[in-house]
């Protein structure tokens, strides 16, 4: 007698459309950044979303973005939303009630411009896809020109308010680190800064310069086995690790001398100095190695062309970046330049020895005829004579 199999009840349901992942849930980037995991959901408030912090969520490998604030105003072409987005990543610009909607870990469904917990909507918004951030883009570039006229208005003013220091050194903190004659090496956290760092192993291992580390890019440092001499920045942006690593932490703070993140470093049981100053941390590090006499400052991460001016938050700050290219002048030069002349693979020490070598075949070749111990004896006389002056000059 033959058996019916029983019928199945209900078909497995469908999984619904859309980005599924946990939510990683901050109103500080900075501290979002450090949180986050691949394949999660981060939601954050940043306004004007920023390169540097686009490039950072997709090093974490985040699968979406919830942003409360609007990730492009139109004032100037920002261009973190075209990184996500050519990276693969849902942008998606929410009001700031998200924040009371999704908690902290809960998993979440992001599809069309608005976040799901399963198939209930918590918060409806706007996708910026590629061809929105485009047009955007488009209409701010449009307007460029008005934003180049604030950043003039406003560059008078920091003239104005802070001539001294951008000019003349006036208020830079002393350091124990010495930097007066030696190399240094500032590490920022702009885009592409790791690379960067990574290509310039050959001039790092040359000339042993000094190692200074601006907000993350201290981290990178850290990573990449160079522990830093000198950090600049925000303690809310770097690991306990770094801070703890044994350099001098620098704090920028405002005019009275309220530096944010002064509270972490007093829990992690350090000493820092403050920078009084409206520049930004990258900024403010050029100008101390500078005014303590570095002979010359490779920057990381620290790109100054015009989309890299308009991409900082906004004209407010262009302006001390600006005057601080002005005041660092030949002193600077940026690290793709160095690992360009690096990328030939041959260093001063490979030639050397080289020099070395072809030195020596010919004192074997010369010695082997009939005038070799003379002209040994001249070259040997004509070494000693100066190797004495050469003692003579340094004493």
């Amino acid at each position: 007698m033959s058996m019916r199999m029983p019928a199945l009840l209900s078909r497995t349901a469908d999984p619904l459309p859309g980005i599924v992942g946990a939510a990683r849930v901050d109103r500080n980037t900075a501290r979002l950044l450090r949180r986050i995991r691949p394949g999660e959901v981060a939601v954050l408030d940043q306004y004007e979303l920023d390169r540097i912090t686009a490039d950072e969520l997709l090093r974490a490998g985040v699968s979406a973005v919830v942003n409360a604030s609007p990730s492009m105003s139109g004032r100037y072409p920002n261009l973190g939303p075209s990184l996500l987005v050519s990276g693969g990543v849902t942008l998606v610009d929410t009001g700031k009630g998200v924040f009371k909607k999704v908690k902290d870990g809960a998993r979440i469904r992001v599809h069309d411009g608005s976040v799901y917990a399963g198939e209930r909507m918590l918060a409806e918004g706007v996708e910026l896809d590629a061809e929105t951030v485009a047009m955007r883009l488009l209409e701010a570039r449009n307007g460029l020109s008005a934003h180049l006229e604030t950043f003039s208005g406003n560059m008078i003013d920091l003239i104005r308010n802070e001539g001294p220091l951008l000019l003349d050194g006036v208020g830079v903190p002393d350091v124990a680190v010495a930097l007066a004659g030696r190399h240094v090496v500032v590490v920022g956290e702009g885009a592409g800064h790791r690379s960067d760092l990574k290509k310039l192993k050959p001039f790092l291992r040359e000339y042993a310069p000094i190692l200074v580390g601006v907000d993350a890019g201290a981290d990178s440092l850290m990573r990449a086995g160079y522990p830093p001499d000198l950090i600049v920045g925000d303690p809310d942006k770097i690991s306990a690790a770094a801070l703890k690593s044994g350099a001098e932490v620098v704090l920028p703070a405002d005019e009275q001398g309220s530096a944010p993140g002064a509270a972490r470093i007093q829990e992690l049981g350090l000493g820092a100095v403050t920078f009084p100053a409206s520049a930004a941390a990258m900024d403010l590090a050029l100008l101390l190695v500078h005014h303590h006499g570095a002979a010359l400052i490779v920057s990381v991460g620290a790109s100054v062309s015009l989309d890299d001016f308009v991409d900082r938050a906004g004209a407010e700050v262009c302006p001390a970046a600006f005057l601080t290219r002005l005041k660092v002048g030949s002193a600077v030069v940026d690290a793709k330049a160095v690992s360009t002349l690096y990328s030939g693979g041959v260093s001063s020490g490979v030639v050397a020895l080289t020099a070395l070598a072809g030195l020596l075949a010919i004192s074997v070749a010369v010695l082997a005829t009939d005038v070799g111990p003379q002209l040994l004896g001249w070259v040997l006389a004509g070494w000693h004579r100066a190797v004495a002056e050469a003692r003579a000059y340094l004493h």
